[in-house]
């Protein structure tokens, strides 16, 4: 079976890590970014994704890692590319997305994250000084 393949944004300010629900599945939240266009690098589907998304541009991306899991919405298997990143910008919910909020990972986002983010990445966050355990 195919893997899916998507490029994400891990953006933590003041400890909170930001996230984006699109039109689709507004119940669902997930980190902004997408999938690949033929020839681009990682890097280059995260700033494409996140001036789509967000309209900001991404800020010293840094490669946290890659995370494995079932797609929220598409139920395919998912191979996830994770960078921090800052922003250059305030983000603005734009395009597919249908809000946009800040979390720890524990309050009232937390059941509402797509596995993909609340077993893997915040816990990558956790591990890595950007997010309070």
């Amino acid at each position: 079976m195919d893997v899916m393949r998507v490029v994400a944004a891990a953006v933590v300010d003041r400890g909170r890590l930001l996230v984006v629900s699109k039109t689709a599945a507004p119940e669902v939240f997930y980190l902004p970014g997408g999938k690949p266009e033929a020839g681009e690098s990682a890097e280059e589907t995260l700033a494409r994704e996140l001036e789509e998304e967000l309209g900001v541009r991404p800020l010293g991306p840094v490669l946290l890692g890659h995370v494995e899991e079932v797609a929220a919405l598409e139920g395919v298997p998912m191979r996830m590319t994770v960078f921090t990143a800052g922003l250059d910008g305030l983000p603005r919910p734009a395009a597919e997305l249908a809000a946009l909020g800040w979390t720890n990972g524990r309050d009232e986002f937390g059941p509402r994250l797509a596995p993909a983010v609340r077993d893997h990445v915040v816990p990558m966050l956790v591990r890595s000084g950007a997010l309070e355990g």
